[in-house]
């Protein structure tokens, strides 16, 4: 009897270790830059059947938060940057709280705990177009929130890209953090009005970036495998490039005299495509690393214990900027199709298996746009690609990239098959003046994976989505031929 009673106790432990990270709830990142979307309904689901209790999105469109309502999930519903200035009005922030809030607020309808104002508005690569809107905008919804006396339970918030703060030159380590000079006093001013309102800090941090900006810098520190040199802080031994950034912030608070404030990680994750870093490999280790740690409540060594952290992303978006690079779209843990892309325990368990699919996607018919091989005047390919490409995603042929060692020919078919499936298999969109012609034999190549889209309402029409990348694409094509 002693010891069924054992066996079934190291069992509940067991099963309590398996729930540490599902307990308090791991976010996701919902964005929806994509030409041809899932529909809401099929997402939440996704996040019911893979155990996601929190998701932070980027607006509050309401086919989305009506698929939220009565699931339980934790929404930080997200204000965009270009609607901050409107937010200069209280009374169009008070509507905005009643139309996307409160309206909400009933039971069975959406649990919100967060309103992310903004997104990363104080990046540099912004040269200031939202520091003037920001704080008064913070300040106007969270007053909003107040009087509306939901303000206790939600909280304005203002995610920030790891740039509002830094290491002076001179001393280069975690706990010499401070906010950015340009910025210091406006960043004192909204963390001591998020600390007046019991607000948290909210930072996106990507060791990725620290990667992808800085070909010198260490690729083991990115990761949580140990195999990096430390970075010594008074005694503190740094061994990744996470811990040492969270720190930073935390140095960063605390110069400011708000060193205890809760700190959420608005996004952290790894990208899959769009550059020779950002694999399924190395998507693979970052999340194997991360995901344990998470669940252990290791915290850092400035801030142990439990941090709430959001994934970004949950899907990948085909129609995101890529000036930040081809990599944009291609963040998520799931493909554009809620198709998972490897094997992860998202309770930080080791327990790795694929996740939980998007259910009952309907996809357009099996075919293809390829390269015509019968064509003879191929003196208007170049044109053609560059079009295509404009107006679809060619990010998975650039450097270092999925579709990167396709020959010439390849990269058309891949560049007319995108172009394709963008415009809903249109016979007229796979013509090129006679440079393409359908398929219906799956014409992927190795692991470039030629795509068919999902059935959408309408394709997708900008005619920028994909000009960067068209520039350098025909540029490499024609080096090619």
């Amino acid at each position: 009897m002693g010891k069924v009673c054992i066996h079934w106790l190291i069992m509940f432990l067991g099963l309590l270790g398996c729930s540490v990270l599902g307990e308090e709830g791991l976010g996701v990142n919902w964005g929806t830059m994509a030409s041809h979307k899932l529909l809401p309904k099929t997402v939440v689901q996704m996040l019911i059947d893979n155990g996601i209790k929190k998701v932070k999105l980027f607006d509050a469109d309401q086919s989305t938060m009506g698929a939220l309502a009565g699931t339980g999930i934790e929404v930080m519903v997200g204000i965009p940057n270009d609607q901050l200035l409107a937010m200069n009005s209280y009374e169009r922030a008070k509507n905005w709280v009643r139309q996307n809030v409160t309206r909400y607020n009933f039971n069975g309808g959406v649990h919100i705990k967060y309103v992310a104002v903004g997104n990363e508005p104080f990046l540099s690569s912004y040269n200031g177009s939202f520091l003037n809107v920001t704080f008064p905008a913070l300040e106007n919804i969270q007053n909003a929130l107040n009087e509306a006396r939901v303000g206790d339970s939600i909280k304005a918030t203002v995610p920030s890209n790891a740039d509002v703060y830094y290491s002076p030159e001179s001393n280069p380590v975690p706990s010499a953090g401070i906010f950015r000079s340009d910025i210091s006093s406006l960043m004192t001013q909204i963390v001591d009005f998020l600390a007046k309102n019991k607000a948290p800090f909210t930072v996106n941090i990507y060791p990725f970036l620290s990667l992808y900006l800085n070909p010198s810098f260490p690729q083991n520190y990115a990761f949580f495998d140990g195999g990096a040199t430390p970075v010594a802080d008074n005694g503190v031994q740094y061994m990744n490039v996470f811990d040492a950034n969270f720190d930073t912030c935390v140095s960063a608070l605390n110069s400011v005299g708000h060193g205890d404030m809760t700190i959420i990680v608005g996004e952290v994750g790894w990208p899959t495509d769009g550059d020779k870093n950002a694999n399924i490999a190395n998507a693979y280790k970052f999340y194997n690393g991360l995901m344990p740690r998470l669940a252990a409540n290791t915290g850092t060594p400035r801030r142990p214990g439990y941090i709430e952290v959001y994934l970004f992303g949950l899907l990948d978006e085909d129609i995101k900027s890529i000036a930040p690079g081809n990599f944009e779209r291609h963040w998520g843990i799931f493909r554009y199709d809620g198709q998972p892309k490897f094997a992860l325990d998202l309770s930080g368990q080791g327990q790795n298996k694929l996740l939980v699919p998007a259910k009952n996607v309907e996809y357009l018919p099996n075919q293809w746009c390829m390269l015509n091989p019968n064509a003879q005047d191929l003196s208007m390919l170049g044109d053609k690609i560059s079009y295509a490409c404009s107006l679809s995603d060619c990010t998975a042929l650039m450097y270092g990239s999925s579709c990167n060692n396709l020959d010439a020919n390849g990269n058309a078919s891949y560049a007319f098959n995108m172009y394709f499936q963008a415009q809903n298999q249109n016979p007229l969109s796979c013509n090129f003046q006679g440079l393409a012609t359908v398929s219906t034999q799956n014409i992927s190549q190795g692991s470039c994976l030629f795509p068919i889209q999902i059935k959408s309402a309408s394709p997708f029409r900008s005619p920028s989505v994909g000009f960067a990348v068209t520039t350098v694409f025909v540029f490499v094509f024609m080096l090619l031929l």
